[in-house]
Parts: C-alpha cells; structure tokens; sequence
C-alpha cells in the first residue's frame, strides 16, 4: 500500500501520480503555477522514501551522519496547462551526483504530453543547516538511477 501512495520505481528513477484537484486551480479551473512546486516536491520525497533514503532517515542519520536535502536552484518551464480532475505522473530522476549535491530532472507529463520541465538542485546540509559531504551510502543508492538513464 505505501508503495502505491508514494508512486512507483521505474527504469528510469520515479513516478508518482497526482490528481488535480479544486485547491490546485486559480478562478479558470487550470492549475496555479505555485502548485506545480508542490507536485515536484512530492515526486522528490517519494522518490527518496522508495530509495530507503526518506527525509527521517536522513535526520537520523540511519546513513551516516544526521543530514538533510535542501533546493538550491531550480528551473523551471511551463510548456503547457493542466486542469482540475487531470491526473498527472512525476517523473523524477537523478542526473548528477557531486560531494554535496544532487541535481534531478524532473517532468509532469498529462498521459504523454510533458506539461512542465523542472531541473532542480538539491543540497546536502547538516542539521544545522551547513552543506556537507553526502554520505557514501546515500551516494551510491541514488548513483544506481544514473547508470540506467
């Protein structure tokens, strides 16, 4: 059951579907730009809990020592809308791993038309909010998705 709420693994990385709903829409019934971010977020934290590595288990420090993932930078392109009751897939994947930082690509498709283009990078800090190295075992669960892109 929790695999099914949090998306799914794929070849590729993760996708997790969203429906659109009232909330998510301005006055048009089209989908608010800022809910996008909020739809990204989930395929990002999902993605992470499905890998072993969910944001509790980074404070913890169940890796290694106690960590978090904080968006740096984002780009983001709106290429076309989406509109209440849609139900749209996130796809998320990771494209670079450095010391202290990960860069993922993801999209929100609407059956197989790409709706919105986000490239995102995502810092590893301390629980103090200092960037840190990533701990090696967090490395190499999320280096598995590069090689398969």
């Amino acid at each position: 059951m929790q695999s099914d709420l949090a998306g799914q693994l794929t070849d590729f990385g993760h996708r997790l579907l969203v429906r659109v709903y009232f909330e998510d829409t301005d006055f048009s019934g089209v989908v608010y730009h800022a809910r996008y971010l909020h739809f990204l977020e989930r395929g990002r934290s999902d993605y992470l809990r499905l890998k072993g590595i969910g944001h509790r288990e980074l404070a913890d420090g169940i890796h290694g020592e106690p960590m978090a993932f904080a968006v740096r930078h984002m780009e983001i392109d709106f290429l076309r809308p989406a509109r209440i009751d849609d139900v749209l897939a996130v796809e998320t994947r990771t494209i670079l791993l450095g010391g202290a930082r990960v860069i993922l690509q993801q999209r929100i498709l609407s059956d197989q038309t790409v709706l919105v283009e986000a490239k995102v990078k995502v810092a590893v800090i301390s629980p103090e909010g200092k960037p840190r190295r990533m701990p090696d075992a967090v490395s190499a669960i999320l280096s598995t998705d590069i090689a398969s892109t």
